[in-house]
């Protein structure tokens, strides 16, 4: 098999085979490929089709493999409670078989997934500070698209060549970007008010490559620590961006009633992931330094 231990990597040549061209996260971890001088290229083979995979593979040569390809929906998730024959075969029968042919070749395979699969319960309680841990089992699967990716990662366990990187609410510093996290909630007619753990890619995507490099595996709360809610995130927004920007709150059940599926609220402890990195920022010192720091237009909010 050749797999290297859960561990330190060494000083071998790094090539990276990534897939999720067309994506965000894809787009984003090329651009990082080429600031840090690593060979990367772009897999042109479908994740279910095992043999286009092996060709990509054989091609290629890699030394790790990056999974950011995935059906998330469009314009949001509520696309997958339509599109469910879809969403399985790239969420779930493309992950595992590209996790089965970097197994079969002996490549580590890190893979971009959701920590959107838990919400909060009797014992991880909305401002407790207690949150779930790589080890818990998910209790969210109000969407399909959870439901999806809590089935993926369950089986991914059962791989010892896999990072598993749980993924929450991921927010960038171009809040030009749709996709951004920031991006939506301002242009939102309303928004809900709720504390969640989220991803603030400026700073974790390059940890992402970092944990590449150590070639570490297993189940990872891909989160800064701590949490933050909507309306913290407008005002900062407001505070560093546009001082004119207003915004309407509603409620879990006012939500439910403009959206197809229920959607995940919930805090990840990032313990595991600071022991790794203990340079790792909390989620509002991380916002205030990669996002809006970076965007500000008005004078900075006096403290």
């Amino acid at each position: 098999m050749g797999l290297p231990a859960n561990g330190r990597a060494g000083d071998r040549q790094l090539k990276f085979l990534i897939y999720g061209r067309t994506g965000w996260i894809g787009g984003l971890l090329g651009k990082l490929c080429e600031a840090q001088n690593i060979p990367f290229v772009y897999g042109s083979g479908r994740l279910e089709n095992r043999s286009s995979l092996e060709a990509d593979i054989a091609a290629v040569n890699p030394s790790h493999v990056f999974n950011a390809a995935g059906v998330t929906g469009r314009p949001n998730v509520d696309w997958c409670e339509s599109h469910k024959v879809e969403t399985i075969r790239t969420n779930v029968v493309g992950t595992l078989t590209l996790a089965d042919v970097c197994r079969e070749k002996g490549l580590i395979l890190i893979n971009y997934a959701t920590g959107c699969i838990f919400e909060y319960d009797s014992l991880h309680t909305l401002g407790s500070g207690v949150g779930f841990k790589e080890e818990d089992t998910p209790n969210f699967i109000g969407s399909f698209y959870s439901k999806t990716k809590a089935m993926v990662e369950d089986l991914l366990r059962n791989y010892e060549n896999v990072c598993t990187l749980r993924v929450r609410m991921p927010i960038s510093s171009d809040l030009s970007n749709p996709r951004n996290f920031i991006t939506k909630i301002t242009r939102y007619e309303k928004v809900v008010d709720i504390p969640n753990s989220m991803t603030i890619l400026d700073e974790l995507l390059p940890i992402s490559i970092e944990m590449a490099k150590r070639d570490l595996t297993g189940i990872w709360n891909f989160t800064n620590p701590g949490v933050v809610s909507h309306n913290e995130i407008l005002e900062m927004y407001r505070d560093y961006v546009d001082p004119s920007f207003t915004w309407k709150n509603f409620t879990l059940e006012e939500q439910a009633k403009v959206i197809v599926a229920p959607r995940s609220n919930n805090e990840l402890d990032a313990s595991k992931l600071k022991k790794e990195f203990p340079q790792l920022l909390s989620i509002k010192d991380s916002l205030i330094k990669y996002v809006f720091q970076p965007n500000t237009k008005v004078p900075a909010p006096s403290t």
